[in-house]
């Protein structure tokens, strides 16, 4: 979602922006940690307490451990440069990443990120997320397709709406607390979604949060959410962001 964004977004006024009609779910910033201004976001998770992240743009598609603190790269593996690198999710001590029009799949081994295995999936592939039964997996559809962990093969799908209406251009994926949380491409704001029904329950307004970071490239977009189960802490970021910002949702 890079060159073909750009033209896109000049026609965006003819989709659905949403407009939250019920009072947004609130927030407050927690902490503020360095983030790689380099990095095309495209997918973040935290797991067994480290951060990794995946990122995009043929030619620079990698996936990455990423050091909080500073925002070091500890460990990286390149993509074939004719990939464009999309979304991950953990599975036990395996990777699993997307890429964005060769519907093309890898499964990676988390501790040294060596290539374990390769899956296919019909359409393009935005990000992923896991429930502890099934991978979530998003095509910038208003779709969510349910995966088998084991076989990457679909299960079945949900249809995400806000008051009755599709929800489009579903983006970067995170299961918290019984609720898949996703970005939404060209937005500032996160869906909190019911992965039963595919009903949007709020919205996460980071408009503040995108102010922080001005940027004159209209890709640097909000696109990445991690969330540290033990510590309950919410990550958040965007694709070129010098920032990644810890945030408290107040439910």
């Amino acid at each position: 979602m890079w060159l073909v964004g750009r033209v896109i977004l000049a026609v965006l006024g003819a989709v659905v922006i949403v407009s939250p009609a019920q009072a947004e779910t609130r927030w407050t910033l927690v902490k503020t940690y360095p983030h790689d201004p380099k990095a095309f976001t495209e997918g973040l998770l935290w797991a067994d307490g480290g951060l990794y992240e995946s990122t995009g743009l043929n030619g620079a598609s990698e996936i990455r451990q990423v050091r909080l603190k500073d925002g070091k790269v500890i460990r990286r593996v390149a993509i074939e440069p004719q990939y464009f690198g999309e979304g991950i999710v953990n599975w036990g001590d395996r990777l699993v990443s997307l890429t964005w029009r060769h519907r093309q799949g890898f499964v990676w081994n988390r501790r040294d990120f060596k290539r374990l295995g390769e899956f296919r999936y019909e359409g393009e592939g935005w990000a992923l997320t896991q429930d502890g039964t099934s991978i979530i997996m998003s095509d910038g559809t208003a779709g969510l397709r349910f995966l088998d962990p084991d076989t990457l093969q679909e299960k079945r799908r949900i249809t995400v709406t806000w008051n009755g209406r599709p929800v489009e251009r579903l983006n970067e994926l995170e299961y918290v607390k019984g609720e898949v949380l996703a970005n939404i491409w060209y937005e500032k704001r996160i869906a909190r979604i019911n992965p039963q029904s595919g009903a949007v329950i709020d919205w996460i307004d980071l408009s503040p949060l995108a102010a922080q970071v001005p940027n004159s490239d209209p890709d640097a977009v909000l696109n990445g959410i991690a969330y540290d189960a033990a510590k309950d802490r919410l990550f958040v970021t965007g694709k070129f962001w010098p920032k990644l910002f810890e945030i408290k949702l107040q439910r």
